[in-house]
């Protein structure tokens, strides 16, 4: 019960120093934006709302100022269980990519923002 109520309290500790640091969105002329904007329809992140590698995960997707659809693992049933049958296990965060017509699931926070950077920093 102690460790339940302190990992809420953690994850809501967490939530709150996101908001209050959270970066800048990054600023593009409106037709590089479209770019980034089309692009990121094939994006889909599962997370954890208050998983701290979510959290960076999200903070590289607003200082890209990429709109990726976002899946809550945790409390939605049916992302969850998307995430297990076709992702392959329940682990988060982890980015799906749908590219010429193939899907991809990424998992870890250091490979996914190292892909967001790669894909979008330049654009």
């Amino acid at each position: 019960m102690f460790v339940k109520a302190l990992r809420v309290g953690l994850g809501q500790l967490i939530i709150f120093i996101d908001f209050l640091t959270r970066p800048g969105k990054k600023q593009r002329p409106a037709e590089a934006q479209a770019q980034v904007n089309s692009a990121a329809k094939d994006l889909t992140l599962y997370q954890f709302h208050a998983c701290p590698f979510c959290v960076k995960t999200r903070r590289t997707l607003r200082r890209l100022n990429v709109p990726v659809a976002l899946r809550d693992a945790k409390n939605n049933e049916q992302d969850r269980q998307t995430l297990l049958e076709q992702g392959g296990k329940i682990k988060v965060p982890c980015l799906r990519i749908e590219e010429n017509g193939q899907t991809t699931w990424m998992y870890e926070s250091k490979v996914i923002i190292d892909y967001l950077d790669k894909r979008f920093a330049a654009a």
